[in-house]
């Protein structure tokens, strides 16, 4: 393998962290490493406290190194949560070549326009989107490089967060001795893997239910319309079943994962288990059915609450179907239950790579996929295989000049 062929993303939940290292093949990519810690400093999807989160972080990329044999120094960070907010904006230069070619310089430029925007001043632009390019009043053009006009004009999606979030996320990130690379928004990501082309262009929205919050994207005309996050999650099931069956969060998350299901009338009678309660020195037996019941209310609630949210956005009437994804989907019969809540057409996205064929994975699939779409092609440095050692890597300073750098170029990324 050469020094240029892997993408490593980061992944950082409520309940997981997650690395996933991805090797680029004759365009294809292949995953040949995971790395996943349990997630401590994190609380609904924001950092609470750095030292654990970057203990977190360490572990999980310790997982992935031990799997596959090398050191990982620079990753790709998802950034997700409910500070992030999409503003449209316009841009428009003249073209500068004396032929009146559109280069690389004029798409830069107009670009660079269209981020000049009032912001508050706890807030900044994390990630710039093209919607399309306009060529003397031409519109619809998706790349007009090569093009020849006078007038370049732009309309794009400005993607912003608050100053806080962002660089709390990069100092845990380069505190546990990693070069941040990029940060991907994780709606972009996920919607890379789970949404096909249709999808987004009909109208189609991307529900994200992870441990402690769910995050709703909304694609339509092909591109991110509205993004939102709830702050309700599987954490929240997992603590219906403590308090229903009167027993420990550890044994209630287990019991979740082996004997979960999201209706009653889906569940087995017959399939039984025993938990030990709070208190008690004997366990009590139940079945699935009594552990069901305590489920769907809490899942019915968190359905009707994506519902809601995406009729206050305005997209309700809109659109052509729902897209689940994330680990709390995982569960039997949440597909039918949300088909009955949602009153729309619903699937599952799973990424199709073996090791990670399942809906937790997404987001960090997807950003492998972002990655190598839309910025490996278009000319921005990829990550390296370090060659030193994990002690090196670990001493080294903060990526701060990558990061600099990579803000620098951030709108080259996305044309």
């Amino acid at each position: 393998m050469s020094n240029n062929d892997l993408i490593v993303s980061l992944d950082i939940g409520t309940s997981k962290v997650r690395v996933i290292i991805g090797e680029i093949s004759n365009g294809a990519i292949n995953i040949i490493g995971v790395g996943s810690a349990d997630s401590d400093g994190i609380r609904k999807g924001a950092i609470v406290d750095i030292d654990q989160t970057v203990q977190s972080i360490r572990n999980a990329v310790d997982h992935a190194e031990r799997m596959v044999g090398i050191t990982i120094g620079e990753v790709y960070v998802g950034i997700a949560g409910n500070h992030i907010a999409l503003q449209s904006n316009h841009g428009v230069v003249a073209v500068s070549n004396e032929d009146r070619e559109i280069g690389e310089d004029d798409i830069e430029r107009v670009l660079q326009a269209a981020k000049v925007v009032a912001l508050p001043p706890e807030r900044e632009i994390i990630g710039l989107l093209p919607k399309q390019f306009l060529v003397d009043g031409l519109a619809g053009i998706q790349d007009p490089r090569g093009m020849i006009g006078v007038r370049l004009e732009v309309e794009c999606t400005i993607i912003t967060g608050t100053k806080a979030a962002v660089h709390n996320l990069m100092r845990c990130v380069e505190k546990a001795g990693l070069r941040i690379s990029g940060i991907v928004l994780m709606s972009l990501a996920s919607g890379m893997m789970a949404l096909t082309k249709d999808e987004k262009q009909m109208g189609t929205v991307l529900a994200d239910i992870g441990a402690g919050s769910t995050t709703i994207a909304v694609f339509e005309g092909g591109s991110l319309a509205a993004v939102s996050t709830l702050p309700i999650g599987g954490d929240y099931v997992t603590s219906d079943i403590c308090y229903g069956l009167k027993t420990q969060t550890e044994h209630a998350e287990k019991i979740k994962l082996k004997y979960g299901c999201a209706r009653q009338d889906e569940a087995a009678e017959d399939v039984r288990f025993k938990v030990m309660r709070v208190g008690s020195n004997v366990e009590k037996e139940f079945s699935q059915v009594d552990l069901a019941n305590i489920i769907e209310p809490r899942m019915q609630e968190i359905f009707h609450m994506i519902r809601q949210e995406v009729k206050r956005l305005g997209y309700l009437d809109k659109l052509n179907g729902y897209v689940l994804t994330g680990g709390s989907v995982s569960m039997p019969s949440v597909l039918s239950l949300a088909q009955i809540e949602l009153e729309a057409s619903v699937r599952i996205a799973v990424p199709d790579f073996i090791g990670v064929r399942d809906p937790s994975y997404s987001s960090g699939v997807g950003m492998i996929q972002y990655v190598m779409k839309y910025v490996r092609t278009r000319g921005a440095p990829p990550a390296k295989r370090p060659a030193k050692s994990k002690t090196a890597a670990a001493s080294a300073p903060a990526g701060k000049t990558g990061v600099m750098e990579w803000f620098k170029n951030m709108f080259k990324e996305f044309i």
